[in-house]
């Protein structure tokens, strides 16, 4: 098997991409350069918002330091081609796919991927999205279970890759497990490693000449764009329930509904 993984340059992409690696799947590497991992606050916002924001970037980037040990790309012994986001849908990347002839593809974490690279891709060509589609697809979809009180609806997805943003076919639903003192950068950090370990199994599966099975999205779900999230949403999570979200609702009372989940094994 020959596996290309595209993603992006984040603590929880390369830890994807060391689990791929670690399993023997992984032949070959592209990484989008992210943006800034601790961005820093609008201008425009009150004094109390912007505390809010840098802690909850700054907690970001302690949890998956914490969570994510990684070895450095350079000693890793595949070929890997880094690119920036412009050069995502370039004949540098056409070229590089052509030239691999991955068996598997994998996306998880970059741009939007145009048919011009799409169209050369194999049979099974899957993107791993950070939330559970169809009921929170597109952007900042971890965060948003939390702001709704949902917090075991955070999970990944892994669907299929089509132009139709987390529109694709669902192969496997992966969702972490809650305990007390959990904070959403934690809850976020566990569903990237279940997430991990359940598409290393699914792998495992194709391997051994097992067919895996699609589902097709039945429901539009939600949407989530970029300006959907402000920085006052974060209120809810730090003011109104100082990051506890997790131990209310084993407490039970945020209500116990559960996410109807898809699953390859």
């Amino acid at each position: 098997m020959r596996l290309l993984l595209i993603t992006g340059s984040h603590p929880r992409h390369s830890y994807v991409a060391q689990m791929l690696y670690n399993a023997g799947f992984l032949s070959s590497l592209i990484v989008e350069n992210r943006e800034e991992f601790l961005p820093s606050p609008p201008d425009s916002i009150v004094e109390s918002d912007k505390e809010l924001f840098i802690r909850h970037f700054k907690e970001r980037e302690q949890a998956e330091h914490r969570a994510f040990k990684v070895n450095e790309l350079s000693h890793w012994s595949i070929p890997i081609l880094k690119v920036e986001a412009p050069e995502l849908n370039s004949s540098k990347v056409k070229d590089w796919v052509i030239n691999t002839t991955p068996d598997v593809v994998i996306s998880y974490g970059v741009h939007k991927l145009g048919n011009n690279i799409l169209s050369l891709f194999p049979k099974y060509s899957w993107n791993i999205h950070g939330g559970l589609s169809p009921w929170y697809r597109g952007n900042t979809t971890l965060f948003w279970p939390f702001y709704f009180m949902k917090p075991n609806w955070s999970g990944m997805t892994i669907h299929r890759l089509t132009e139709k943003l987390d529109g694709g076919s669902i192969v496997h639903h992966s969702v972490p497990e809650l305990d007390y003192g959990d904070g959403i950068h934690d809850v976020a950090c566990k569903a990237v490693k279940q997430v991990s370990l359940d598409l290393v199994a699914i792998l495992q599966k194709i391997s051994l000449g097992e067919e895996i099975v699609e589902t097709l999205q039945k429901s539009s779900g939600k949407l989530f764009t970029s300006a959907d999230w402000e920085p006052h949403h974060l209120r809810v999570i730090y003011e109104l329930f100082n990051n506890d979200i997790v131990d209310h609702y084993l407490d039970g009372k945020l209500g116990h509904s559960q996410p109807p989940l898809i699953r390859a094994f």
